[in-house]
């Protein structure tokens, strides 16, 4: 089975419809969502049935989760909470039921799927280092799983210290950037997909993975969209100047 795994639309319109292209292109089969369909861009309402449309699994993000509910902002940067504002009005309140009510995980297949980190999927910490994988680790169900809400396309591999079964829940954790991952028998993989909406590693393009179960293969893609569009559609939503300029520079 092919999957494809996207995380962190943010109401890209855009990005999504191309990543969506590229998936039918690529052969893939099935679809999950890794959560933060919404926030920051100018298309939530059009995000949000698009991924409805394809029957993907999703798990929920920090901004669905603030978007869908009336939470206090004083954790967001200004521009972020400004954006949550106004998506919060263009959606009814069916569409912000959908955001609330997303499970926090998923398994899938042989797979799992959360937003942030397995050890407090409540808190929405942040997955950015080998050290902030461990927790992760400890708690994850799966040998393979995937994440977001860094924005950064990241692996990290849990190797067990040996083929002992009682050596295989432990061992050496590694990350770093990739293209394509093999995965092996007896490793963990902690996999973040990028980002779909808002790239964050330095490059515009669109994120996404495929996953290919039969064969245990991860592949990265990323995908050049209309970023002028998006731009234009912010502007005019009167979101924040910031929120527009950030795209083209993947920041």
């Amino acid at each position: 089975m092919k999957y494809a795994i996207l995380s962190d639309v943010h109401g890209n319109l855009e990005a999504l419809e191309v990543v969506l292209a590229h998936t039918r292109a690529e052969g893939c089969e099935k679809y999950v969502c890794g959560g933060d369909v919404v926030g920051y861009n100018a298309n939530p309402r059009e995000c949000i049935q698009r991924i409805r449309e394809t029957n993907m699994p999703c798990v929920m993000g920090n901004h669905d989760e603030y978007i869908g509910l009336d939470c206090d902002l004083s954790a967001f940067n200004p521009y972020a909470a400004e954006a949550v504002i106004w998506a919060r009005q263009q959606l009814n309140e069916e569409e912000r039921r959908w955001l609330s009510t997303l499970r926090r995980i998923r398994l899938v297949d042989s797979f799992s799927v959360v937003h942030c980190t397995w050890d407090s999927p409540k808190n929405w910490g942040y997955v950015q280092t080998e050290h902030d994988a461990v927790s992760s680790f400890l708690y994850q169900p799966t040998q393979v799983s995937f994440h977001g809400h860094t924005h950064v396309p990241l692996s990290f591999v849990l190797t067990p210290k040996s083929n002992k079964p009682e050596d295989l829940g432990a061992g050496r954790v590694t990350g770093g950037f990739y293209d394509t991952i093999t995965v092996e028998k007896g490793h963990k993989y902690f996999v973040n997909v990028g980002s779909v909406g808002q790239p964050r590693d330095g490059d515009p393009r669109a994120a996404y993975v495929t996953y290919d179960t039969a064969g245990g293969v991860i592949k990265l893609h990323r995908l050049d969209y209309d970023i002028a569009s998006t731009q234009a559609k912010i502007r005019k939503a009167g979101l924040p100047e910031r929120l527009a300029e950030r795209l083209e520079i993947g920041k």
